[in-house]
């Protein structure tokens, strides 16, 4: 099966992330289940917890709507390929994981010359194979049954909170505004999170 998004949206979605590469394609593929399985985010209807901060977010951002400014997107810091959507109005929900094998077999060689690249620069070579394996990998994601690329399983808890407005309150060190619910108690001040991580690291 090959992916259902038009080709045009495609490059639209290339355009907005900035490059093409496996990532990206991951993430059009989650963007085409929710798509399917929920619609698309008008407002703040469907949420979606992105556990990376992979190039597939950005597909999410720009195929559903759901986004960082609008609170219906949250990321968790768990480095996994894993997508958890609900929807609002009646509880549908799912969690998308990216099985490990969902790249093939290339996918340990694409890492090595990565990890390479990264640490001491790759020959030319090297870089054309690392270009190569990357629109190989690509190809095949967006060419595979969304069933050979993803487990989808229940999510463990509740939809999250809807974005909520607070007040602001004035850290009595740098002086700068912050929202009253990121707000730190310290040495009877009020204080950003940044200011008392400092004094705190400091004791």
């Amino acid at each position: 099966m090959t992916t259902t998004i038009s080709p045009e949206t495609i490059e639209q979605t290339i355009a907005f992330h900035g490059h093409w590469c496996p990532g990206l394609a991951i993430g059009i593929r989650v963007a085409e289940w929710a798509l399917a399985a929920m619609g698309k985010a008008g407002d703040e209807d469907i949420v979606v917890v992105a556990e990376t901060d992979m190039c597939g977010v950005d597909a999410i951002q720009f195929l559903i709507g759901c986004t960082f400014g609008k609170g219906n997107l949250i990321h968790k810091d768990f480095g996994k390929n894993a997508f958890t959507f609900y929807r609002r109005k009646d509880g549908k929900c799912a969690r998308l994981v990216a099985r490990p094998h969902g790249y093939g077999a290339e996918r340990d060689r694409m890492g090595r010359l990565h990890a390479k690249m990264t640490s001491e620069g790759l020959t030319d070579g090297e870089r054309k194979e690392w270009n190569e394996i990357r629109t190989r990998i690509s190809s095949r994601v967006m060419d595979a049954d969304l069933d050979e690329l993803f487990e989808v399983k229940q999510p463990d808890g509740p939809a999250p909170q809807k974005a909520r407005i607070l007040s602001s309150m004035v850290c009595e060190n740098c002086g700068e505004a912050v929202m009253e619910s990121r707000t730190r108690r310290f040495r009877e001040q009020t204080l950003c999170i940044p200011c008392f991580n400092h004094f705190e690291s400091r004791l």
